[in-house]
């Protein structure tokens, strides 16, 4: 029997580390493809972004056009540019036994619950409110107005923490990705998984020779 993905949610406030834990997550060894979700987006591509591997870069008219025709998991307009998660790639992902990971905020994860009710979801928090702000302004790449802007979205986003199924706290890197490993392996391993992953193999153990 062909194994089915697990859907994962990821969910942070700019600057807790939530990409990063994701790319190492997706460079260690694992007995399964794992994959991040190409969402679909309004906003210009930054330098070194690439269509179709970064995002898929659409007009705000072919994203209302896509919206219409109800080709989104979910979608939300974030700082005046939509974001948008494609319902039918993500489901022939998981159809080929590929582990998906959507990074996406606390709105989409609640749209996504309403669809796929089992999807695992994992809010990423940075360790305190002044080192999140310090990882912001360490960046070097935006305004004093945008890094307010994003502070005042992070308290919004550690808002609704009590959504997520799992909470991981990003003040040690290492432990963090270790933790992260650690839930996504649990996924797996879940009865229900099992079960449907190897039915096969449980009818032939409880048959009567």
């Amino acid at each position: 029997m062909a194994v089915t993905g697990n859907l994962f949610i990821l969910s942070a406030p700019s600057g807790a580390g939530k990409s990063s834990l994701i790319s190492a997550l997706l460079k260690q060894p694992s007995a399964r493809v794992m994959q991040v979700s190409v969402s679909h987006t309004t906003r210009d591509p930054r330098p070194g972004e690439i269509d179709g591997q970064h995002y898929h870069f659409v007009t705000v008219e072919q994203f209302k056009q896509q919206i219409a025709q109800k080709e989104f998991y979910e979608y939300a307009e974030v700082f005046g540019n939509y974001y948008g998660t494609s319902e039918t790639a993500i489901d022939a992902q998981l159809a080929q036994g590929i582990d998906v990971f959507l990074d996406i905020d606390w709105q989409g994860a609640q749209q996504v619950r309403l669809k796929k009710p089992g999807v695992t979801t994992i809010f990423i928090s940075p360790p305190s409110k002044q080192e999140l702000e310090n990882r912001l302004r360490s960046r070097g790449q935006d305004s004093e107005e945008t890094i307010q802007q994003r502070m005042a979205q992070a308290q919004a986003e550690c808002s609704h923490y009590q959504e997520f199924d799992y909470i991981i706290i990003n003040d040690n890197f290492d432990q963090a990705l270790a933790d992260l490993t650690t839930i996504v392996e649990n996924q797996r391993l879940k009865r229900s998984q099992q079960v449907e992953n190897h039915q096969l193999l449980f009818k032939d153990l409880l048959a009567n020779d």
